[in-house]
């Protein structure tokens, strides 16, 4: 082979060997992402409803959407279920290369993240004890009457805007003993993620007293994190929608 020739393709080797090894660590294949989430049945759950748990130990809709969604990327992760979500959001907003899901995309949040999704959909709602008498027709009748929430969560952040005050708590179960004990007239949460959190406390029979808002739910990322791994994995997401995988997985929740 001509020197020259052996030259040319020595510095093209090389070249794609620095575009290869760029790529990679733009692309976050050198650095794993931390992802966190909390439990929120049927989204994303621990065994047994632990407040702590390491991946394979965690479940649901949107964890398993996750993981096949990082493994068609090809992008290393550590998974873990901890608690509060004030805490796990807060670290999500310091960190590089962490992730929280499942998260509300909403207009106050959307410059704070970087987002991949939807994952799934979620409706807000107020819910009451089977033998409340309280009916409401919109947010501005809900505002007269005592408002449980939880802290951080979007929508107790949404209420608040609208003019609803809330008594926030560090974990949403405890809304269940507060709306049984006559502590809260209201709870704002989510459907299913609310009623499920209730029959898990041995709580069945609460009225819904209002539907408000309907949501999707994403995979939250440090706003540092490099544009290419968020097309990365987006780009696996729309995959799995368009050959059925991310429904199958949907599914078999319902």
């Amino acid at each position: 082979m001509p020197k020259t020739r052996c030259v040319s393709l020595v510095l093209l080797l090389c070249a794609f060997l620095i575009n290869s090894t760029a790529w990679a660590a733009d692309a976050g294949d050198v650095q794993p992402v931390t992802l966190l989430t909390e439990n929120f049945p049927p989204f994303n759950m621990a065994q047994g409803g632990k407040n702590f748990a390491r991946d394979p130990d965690v479940s649901g809709i949107s964890t398993e959407l996750v993981r096949e969604m990082f493994k068609r990327a090809g992008v290393r992760y550590n998974l873990s279920l901890r608690f509060p979500w004030d805490r796990i959001y807060k670290l999500t907003l310091e960190k590089p290369y962490y992730g929280l899901f499942s998260t509300t995309r909403t207009p106050e949040r959307e410059a704070l993240f970087k987002w991949v999704g939807p994952l799934v959909k979620n409706e807000w709602v107020l819910l009451a004890r089977p033998d409340s008498p309280i009916a409401v027709k919109d947010l501005k009748e809900a505002a007269a009457y005592r408002v449980g929430g939880y802290k951080n969560d979007a929508v107790s952040e949404y209420l608040q805007t609208q003019g609803v005050p809330t008594s926030n708590t560090l974990r949403d179960q405890e809304n269940v003993t507060k709306l049984e004990r006559g502590q809260i007239d209201l709870w704002a949460t989510s459907d299913p993620a609310g009623l499920y959190l209730a029959r898990q406390a041995g709580v069945t029979g609460l009225k819904t007293v209002l539907r408000f808002k309907s949501v999707e739910m994403y995979l939250a990322l440090n706003k540092d994190t490099p544009d290419a791994l968020v097309q990365r994995l987006q780009g696996a997401l729309d995959q799995m929608d368009r050959d059925g995988e991310a429904e199958r997985i949907r599914s078999a929740y319902r």
